[in-house]
């Protein structure tokens, strides 16, 4: 698919400024004020620091949770932590539970399994809590919306209080303290934090009411930042903290079930990549797959061997989630093809997982670059997920065709459905018809572009200098650099035709270049070519020999411009 390239504008009057004012390179200056960081917080981006942090209190409600737990620590009460089944919500459990353990309470914890309860807080699931005597309930990552059973809860006597990231309705929940960054009261100075950051200011305030020492709840930045890095929010500004300093954590971590995982991924460096492609999906295929519970117990344990049987569960559980999603992603990419002429792609099916349709549905997006809606049906009740392609609105979407729904939710960029199964087609057309209306056809995918840059200044110091902007994230991506009119010395697949390598000349600079999932380059471009390369300046160390490589994200003869 041709995609169009775009080179970001840069003010080179600031570039010099800030390059005499930090010492760094030009290169450096220009990605940095790309990425939008103003002048004035530049140190703050390039060395984040503890003290970089919010004041917790600017939190709404924050003062009335933090009143409630002191009361529930001096009355020792029974408190249950309620939270999701992916990684934002085990790590928020566990550092709330662990914090507050350590403060004398007994906590416990109660995970809905996603494929019986679904996502969020259910009657059935606060029944069970009042059976077991619990007077205080916390949800993590979740909560904001359950309105209907935060009264229930009250009616039987369970207080609540609600941390959570996500966007609130017209009206809050009757629970003691509802803190959401993202309330439209509220003065808080950043609300993109993940569920598990909500939590960790719920411990700092916390620390700071108790008096205790700051490393009381600073230790939790290890599991703070994965699962900040794992739900996929931009990371930067408190985000960049918690990563920043919480990835320091991570290579020295003392939770022994995280060190039995990342021992078994076989990762050389412990990095937001590592995270994201290697921990996230281990622990998300547990709830994936209905086993919600051993990923809570990883994090939990401080048994060694407890945390290896549990470690081979979670890689064995992945394996099977691959093997699913593998199986699906045939089947839709075979029925997709056969609507090619379709402005999206809105596919239901008896046969498929509806705890990994929602994967599919992004790897589908980013192939054909239109919308998808996949619905996996069960005793004639659909359930599906759908991924939209930037500038597109899916929620709006789905919302003016939503009369043959159950039930939807989500946001401009995904959805989640109910629907019945008879009312599949009706609901198919409506969507297909609405697609078409739009100006959809108009959107091109847009690689931004942070530099050009000549092979002959790609070097070791400038990749190595590169490094000080990690980690990156959603919304703060790698940056992409254009070089021009390089010569294909060779190119070749790897993986059956998945991958490209190629040997790229610009008079006697030569360099290696990788492009993943980019196989089929090698059937337009041949020895000889001249073409222009976007792509990313990459380390490749082995056994300590340190080369430069490009990571390649897209190519064009020469002769095209952008």
């Amino acid at each position: 698919m041709n995609k169009k390239w775009e080179i970001y504008k840069t003010d080179e009057e600031k570039i010099k400024k800030i390059t005499r004012k930090y010492g760094i390179n030009r290169i450096l200056a220009k990605i940095i004020l790309n990425r939008g960081v103003k002048e004035f917080d530049i140190d703050n981006f390039l060395y984040p620091k503890r003290d970089n942090f919010y004041n917790p209190y600017l939190m709404p409600d924050m003062e009335k949770a933090i009143s409630r737990i002191i009361e529930a620590i001096n009355k020792k009460e029974k408190v249950i932590v309620y939270g999701d089944y992916d990684v934002d919500g085990i790590t928020s459990i566990c550092v709330i539970k662990k914090y507050l353990e350590d403060r004398g309470l007994k906590v416990d914890y109660y995970i809905p399994n996603r494929l019986i309860e679904g996502y969020g807080l259910n009657k059935a699931a606060i029944d069970k809590i009042l059976s077991d005597n619990y007077t205080l309930m916390i949800t993590v990552d979740c909560g904001i919306s359950g309105i209907d059973e935060v009264n229930y809860a009250n009616s039987l006597g369970v207080d609540v209080i609600i941390t959570d990231h996500h966007e609130p309705g017209n009206n809050l929940p009757n629970a003691i303290a509802v803190v959401d960054a993202k309330r439209k009261d509220s003065k808080y100075p950043f609300n993109q934090l993940a569920g598990v950051g909500v939590a960790f200011k719920l411990i700092h305030a916390l620390n700071l009411e108790l008096n205790l020492d700051p490393k009381e709840f600073l230790k939790y930045l290890d599991i703070v930042c994965i699962g900040t890095i794992s739900d996929i929010v931009p990371l930067f500004d408190e985000n960049r903290v918690i990563s920043s300093l919480g990835l320091k954590l991570v290579n020295q971590t003392k939770n022994i079930g995280l060190k039995s995982l990342f021992k078994s991924m076989g990762y050389n460096k412990l990095d937001a990549s590592s995270i994201s492609f290697g921990v996230a999906p281990r622990i998300n295929a547990c709830g994936r797959m209905g086993f919600e519970k051993e990923a809570m117990e990883l994090f939990l344990t401080d048994n060694i061997v407890e945390s290896e049987r549990i470690t081979r569960n979670l890689n064995e559980y992945n394996k099977k989630r691959q093997e699913i999603e593998k199986k699906i992603y045939d089947d839709v990419l075979q029925k997709a093809k056969k609507e090619r002429e379709k402005d999206c792609i809105i596919l239901g099916s008896d046969n498929w997982h509806h705890g990994i349709i929602g994967i599919v549905s992004s790897k589908i997006t980013e192939k054909f670059y239109k919308p998808s809606i996949l619905i996996c049906f069960e005793n004639n009740i659909g359930k599906g997920s759908g991924r939209s392609i930037e500038g597109f609105d899916l929620y709006k979407t789905v919302s003016s065709c939503s009369d043959s729904l159950d039930n939807f939710g989500g946001h401009e960029m995904a959805v989640g459905v109910t629907i019945k199964k008879e009312k599949f087609s009706i609901f198919k057309n409506e969507i297909e018809k609405y697609v078409a209306k739009s100006d959809i056809k108009k959107i091109l995918p847009v690689i931004k572009i942070d530099a050009q840059i000549e092979l002959k200044n790609i070097n070791l110091k400038l990749a190595e200098s590169l490094a000080v902007l990690e980690p990156y994230g959603a919304n703060y991506k790698k940056p992409l650099f254009l070089i021009r009119n390089l010569k294909i010395s060779s190119i070749t697949t790897l993986s059956s035709g998945k991958h490209l390598k190629m040997v790229l000349k610009d008079r006697e600079y030569v360099i290696s270049a990788v492009g993943f999932g980019k196989g089929e380059f090698a059937d337009e471009y041949q020895i000889g070519d001249k073409v222009d390369i976007v792509g990313n300046i990459d380390i490749n160390e082995y056994k300590s020999y340190k080369t430069i490589q490009i990571i390649v994200q897209d190519m064009k003869a020469s002769s095209q411009m952008i």
